[in-house]
């Protein structure tokens, strides 16, 4: 049996571009070593390698980079202004739209995208005239109330549309 050792480190979220993040996910740098078994076998007179363990620890100071996290990570929230109900109406109206026309050209045309961008439109509206302006919340309970849509005849589900309708949120706040 042979081992090598491998190593990883993970990035900042805030070095990817906005477009290549994750808006959920809070990623700090941190180094890993792996170190990886090797058992042979031999079929058929061929030499073939697998893993067989797999054995990890961190070289990060989990305390600092707690710290480090903290100040890198940016919120992503809801402009303020767009809480007025006459701003959310057109946001939601907006989203509607923009999340109907993304489906039908991500996928295919089909009549679930209509009700998917019907229903997080409305998800969305009164996510805004509650005041709720953390995109993490907005998410969740967009995905809950997605789920209520039938996907058996859909290329989607509820947490990729929902997925897809933030990540339209967060283009629309960037240009904004």
């Amino acid at each position: 049996m042979g081992s090598i050792w491998a190593s990883t480190t993970i990035t900042r979220a805030n070095s990817l571009p906005l477009s290549e993040r994750n808006p959920i996910s809070k990623l700090r740098t941190s180094a890993f070593n792996f170190k990886l078994s090797f058992r042979s076998i031999s079929p058929l007179g061929g030499h073939f390698q697998f893993p067989s363990t797999v054995s990890a620890h961190s070289s990060s100071n989990q305390q600092s980079n707690e710290e480090e996290s903290e100040a890198l990570v940016q919120e992503l929230r809801i402009p303020d202004r767009w809480l007025d109900p006459t701003k959310a109406l057109e946001e939601s109206e907006w989203l509607r739209v923009t999340l109907h026309k993304w489906l039908d050209e991500e996928y295919c045309p089909e009549a679930t995208n209509i009700e998917i961008s019907k229903v997080a439109a409305q998800s969305y509206y009164r996510s805004l005239v509650a005041k709720q302006t953390d995109l993490g919340d907005i998410l969740l309970k967009m995905a809950t109330e997605l789920e209520t849509i039938s996907y058996k005849e859909s290329f989607h589900g509820a947490f990729s549309s929902a997925n897809a309708a933030v990540n339209l949120i967060i283009q629309r706040i960037e240009h904004d």
